[in-house]
């Protein structure tokens, strides 16, 4: 038995990472320079690898681009899938007892004993400045959230039949009815079975068996994209789950386990891993969730679009529950963050999620907490009470017209917006990265707007399985015209 201390330095790992699709790069720029690892890009789109030693763990879960982590027991570039069904389970099933899983199982396990410590201190933190306000809040995310999830998934469009999603327990053939297919790109979106802080409790402490050591629990979930498979998911993870379940003598648990093996299959591309996180990194800064949260993955790399410099002024003219400016403020203190929206109940969330975080701070700086250079506003986004020419980034998620506003109300907004927009941003060096689903309608306000904005990059990207775009927009030196009539 190796305790987690004992083998960290000198135990490298390959730590695989699910990213927003589309931000791959903007993930690996960050572990080059957080962890000073190079990163390759999956072909399957959407995940990063990287090596690095297994003390260098803390740091990994503190990357902000990354929504899940896994480490990589194997894994196989050119998988030659037998052509019959039965052949090519048999295959993945004789793989089990053949993969190098001790030295991942170690991360794994040190891994753990991070958490747990973590928690520990989570729960010593709360104990100590336990408003009851705040635990109910707590209770209310997991509620609120996970609602959120399977929302997305209604909304997933499937792009087509021969992308899966499979969990196992193990020996039980007939787990289907608990199965729902979905866009492989939002692997966070079932995997969140569990909300981190009573969870993290858990893991390592199964029952013990009689010589004494613990029989953990396992679940495989399976990933599965292309179209030459004879196998769907639940398949491949009923029939590898039951291999794993053999070699390790581990108790199947679809909700309440241990340990998660991740079978990925993209096309001839085969990765096995263990799961690092329970729950998503994306939720990391939002307790009050409204219905269009976005993830604050997606929010970093597109405030990361846009370069952001001490002292710069950034404004989100609509920001939702404010997971934008607050990402920002977290990740770029010296730059002072400013956010507005017109719905009061939109101000209200945003307003509570800045107390979060703010009492999150106090609790882990006690005396010295600074505040959080970040103001929530409620305007008016064609009418922004900011003088012209103050700001040097715009970063906002645009209404999509599917859930707030419509289609239809989008065509006299988007030019209005990119409009103000223009008259509050610097000429010349001013900035704005938008994420907006309806590609068609902001290009043609844009194509009105050429004399104030001019089109950098763009960045496609999957949100809730609605394909959207992150437009970099750069400010002309044309100046915009005054509005006199608001002074």
């Amino acid at each position: 038995e190796t305790t987690g201390a004992g083998p960290g330095p000198e135990l490298a790992a390959v730590i695989g990472a699910t990213v927003p699709t589309g931000f791959e790069l903007t993930a690996a720029e960050e572990v080059r320079e957080k962890l000073g690892s190079a990163s390759r890009i999956s072909r399957d789109r959407g995940k990063i690898y990287f090596e690095i030693p297994a003390g260098s763990l803390p740091q990994v879960h503190r990357l902000r681009s990354v929504d899940n982590l896994f480490v990589v027991v194997q894994e196989f570039k050119d998988f030659q899938f037998k052509a019959s069904k039965e052949d090519a389970l048999k295959d993945l099933e004789d793989l089990v007892k053949n993969l190098p899983w001790a030295s991942p199982l170690k991360v794994w396990e040190l891994n753990n004993s991070l958490k747990k410590k973590k928690s520990k201190r989570k729960k010593q933190n709360v104990q100590a400045a336990a408003s009851r306000e705040e635990l109910q809040g707590e209770g209310q995310e997991e509620g609120t959230s996970r609602e959120e999830d399977s929302a997305e998934n209604c909304a997933s469009v499937e792009p087509t039949s021969d992308q899966d999603t499979g969990e196992t327990k193990a020996a039980e053939a007939q787990n289907g009815e608990e199965e729902q297919e979905e866009d492989p790109e939002q692997s966070d979106s079932k995997d969140e079975l569990q909300e981190g802080s009573g969870s993290e409790a858990k893991a390592g402490e199964a029952e013990p068996s009689e010589a004494g050591t613990k029989v953990l629990k396992f679940r495989v979930t399976c990933n599965r994209a292309g179209d030459k498979h004879s196998f769907t998911s639940n398949e491949a993870a009923r029939d590898f789950g039951g291999a794993v379940q053999e070699h390790f003598q581990w108790k199947a648990d679809m909700t309440d386990f241990d340990v998660e093996v991740l079978l990925n299959i993209h096309n001839t591309e085969v990765v096995v891993g263990i799961a690092l996180t329970e729950e998503s990194l994306h939720r990391r800064n939002i307790t009050h969730f409204g219905p269009t949260t976005l993830r604050s993955t997606l929010a970093y790399g597109m405030l990361r679009l846009c370069d952001p410099q001490p002292t710069d002024i950034i404004v989100d003219p609509m920001c939702g529950t404010g997971a934008i400016p607050i990402e920002g403020a977290t990740e770029w203190p010296s730059c002072y963050h400013i956010a507005g929206d017109n719905n009061p109940q939109a101000v209200k969330r945003a307003a509570n999620n800045i107390c979060s975080l703010l009492k999150k701070q106090e609790s882990k700086e006690s005396s010295t907490a600074l505040g959080i250079p970040l103001d929530i506003i409620q305007w008016d986004i064609c009418n922004l009470p900011l003088r012209t020419g103050c700001v040097d980034i715009i970063v906002s998620d645009m209404p999509f017209g599917k859930r707030i506003g419509s289609k239809k109300k989008n065509w006299d907004l988007y030019p209005a917006c990119l409009m103000e927009m223009g008259r509050i941003c610097v000429p010349g060096t001013g900035r704005a990265v938008l994420l907006t689903q309806d590609k068609k309608c902001f290009a043609k306000a844009l194509s009105r707007m050429g004399h104030i904005w001019r089109k950098g990059q763009t960045v496609w990207v999957n949100v809730g399985g609605l394909h959207a775009a992150v437009y970099l927009l750069r400010r002309t030196w044309e100046q915009a015209e005054e509005r006199r009539s608001f002074w």
